[in-house]
């Protein structure tokens, strides 16, 4: 009996194992526009990434674009549960993004909702997107003219909601100073935890102390407060071992050497519409 329970939790944690490998991976967010199948040119890239980036400037919403061959065997509704999840477009506590998943080889289309904005684009309205506006254009596989048509039509309705005001820029270079403030104060506790629990401990500790003051005391968003973290100990527990110690990153904050670009933690709960072409 026992060998039967193990041989069938056996085959339980296989199968287990076997339905979360053949997921599809989520990409990594750090543009607008991302396209793993090779259908948009470069030059249509590039235009899609301005209008979504002087649009959230402006109105201060996020709208993504997701473009990959297949989401089996998941449904894309399930496979864009979890990239919003990942992503967090859409600004904290207002919820206002918007992500766009097209799945190429499947003929598929979803149209991802945030909290903050299903009043202006329900479920209905989201449909009516992607039958009316989008659709035309992909059974053309005219896929850009489809993307910028559907960008259009969302940007035209976010556009009518009143909404926060975008984060001046005043604010952005507080969040700045503040990241630089924690990051220091994080790296001289290290130092002085080290003496007493070692370097490793030490930036471990600083680390965590660190990333969670910044969430708590000051509201950085979680993602930065785990890069504080992240930051400290590699500073701390890792200088003298190799490491490049505190001026080796040459990084910046925000963007990087790359300019990548990230969500701002806003929630989705199921809001949108799919369709098919």
């Amino acid at each position: 009996m026992v060998k039967v329970m193990r041989y069938g939790l056996g085959v339980f944690l296989l199968l287990l194992f076997t339905t979360a490998a053949a997921e599809i991976a989520i990409p990594p967010l750090s543009q607008r526009v991302t396209d793993l199948t090779g259908t948009l040119s470069a030059r249509q890239m590039n235009a899609m990434e301005q209008t979504l980036a002087a649009f959230e400037a402006r109105k201060g919403s996020q709208i993504a674009v997701l473009m990959i061959a297949t989401t089996q065997p998941e449904a894309i509704e399930q496979f864009g549960i979890r990239v919003a999840d990942a992503w967090k477009i859409g600004r904290k506590s207002i919820d206002d993004g918007v992500i766009f998943i097209i799945a190429k080889n499947d003929r598929k289309m979803r149209l991802e909702v945030g909290y903050g904005l299903e009043g202006v684009i329900p479920d209905a309205i989201a449909k009516r997107i992607i039958s009316e506006t989008i659709t035309p254009y992909f059974k053309q596989n005219d896929y850009a003219g489809g993307i910028n048509a559907g960008i259009s039509q969302l940007t035209k309705l976010i556009d009518g909601e009143p909404l926060p005001a975008p984060q001046t820029h005043a604010n952005s270079h507080f969040n700045e100073n503040t990241f630089i403030v924690f990051l220091i104060v994080g790296v001289v506790s290290g130092f002085i935890l080290s003496a007493i629990f070692g370097q490793v401990m030490g930036g471990l500790l600083a680390g965590l102390g660190s990333g969670l003051a910044a969430v708590l005391l000051v509201g950085l968003s979680f993602s930065i407060g785990v890069f504080i973290a992240m930051m400290v100990f590699f500073f701390v527990g890792f200088s003298g071992r190799g490491g490049r110690g505190l001026g080796g990153f040459g990084g910046g904050f925000g963007g990087g050497s790359g300019g990548s670009w990230g969500g701002g933690d806003g929630g989705f709960g199921g809001g949108g519409a799919s369709g098919s072409w």
